[in-house]
């Protein structure tokens, strides 16, 4: 089992003189969120998240804005559907209290407001 301090995190991004973070590098990321596009093959969308989570990764979201559902990945447990005003899981370290709705109401385009 991988255990990870997420306090130095941090210190695992690799930086560029300019401090600026490299397009490629191998660490995995702590927390890994990707939005399904509509170009895109959700099952690949899902191996990304697979290999990261095989990697190191504490939480993945996988999120699909056509039904409004953030599957959610965590090492060793199976993936949990999550959906209207259930609460997102996050990092310990990350105080999060978002529900689905409250994501996809951030991801919807308003003009109005």
């Amino acid at each position: 089992m991988v255990h990870f301090i997420f306090e130095s995190a941090w210190e695992n991004i690799p930086f560029l003189a300019n401090g600026q973070v490299p397009d490629r590098f191998t660490v995995p990321p702590s927390w890994i969120i990707e939005i399904l596009s509509p170009e895109q093959q959700p099952n690949r969308v899902i191996a990304n998240i697979l290999h990261c989570m095989e990697y190191g990764s504490a939480l993945g979201w996988f999120i699909d804005p056509d039904d409004y559902s953030v599957l959610s990945f965590r090492p060793n447990q199976q993936p949990r559907l999550i959906e209207g005003e259930e609460i997102l899981p996050s990092l310990t370290a990350v105080p999060l209290e978002l529900t689905a709705n409250r994501l996809f109401s951030w991801l919807t385009m308003n003009p109005q407001k």
